[in-house]
């Protein structure tokens, strides 16, 4: 198994450098917050991380099959949640209209497969995957 690595180092105020392998980013927390908004809160790169992996799950397991999927596009909302309630994310997934009503049911099967969707889970953070299709 793989071993990953971030370290986050912070520059000034709330304002954190994360590197992740020659990669560099800035995460930040927003001026109401005391930030400078210099990067996504932390919770946002989470959002971020959950919709690119389900979008990177969902092009494998296309790719593999041979489907051509074209533009996938996963949109995240989420709300935080509080001491009592666990955080919930919504994902809207849109893939070409082309597709079968098979395929799209099986898509939104794999979406909740996604690295980031199963550890979230696993931890009774609320997940719901919502596919539709766009064009044709």
């Amino acid at each position: 198994m793989a071993t990953h690595s971030a370290v986050a180092r912070r520059r000034e105020g709330f304002e954190t450098e994360v590197e992740i392998r020659e990669h560099r980013l800035i995460v930040d927390e927003p001026v109401d917050a005391g930030g400078t908004d210099s990067g996504p809160q932390p919770t946002e790169l989470l959002a971020a991380s959950l919709a690119s992996c389900t979008t990177i799950t969902l092009v494998m397991y296309a790719d593999r099959k041979a489907w051509d999927v074209g533009a996938v596009e996963v949109a995240v909302d989420y709300e935080s949640g509080t001491a009592d309630t666990p955080p919930k994310f919504r994902t809207e997934i849109t893939v070409p209209a082309e597709l079968s009503d098979e395929q799209r049911e099986k898509l939104l099967v794999i979406a909740g497969k996604c690295p980031v969707h199963r550890t979230l889970v696993a931890q009774n953070v609320e997940v719901e995957d919502d596919l539709k299709a766009t064009g044709g």
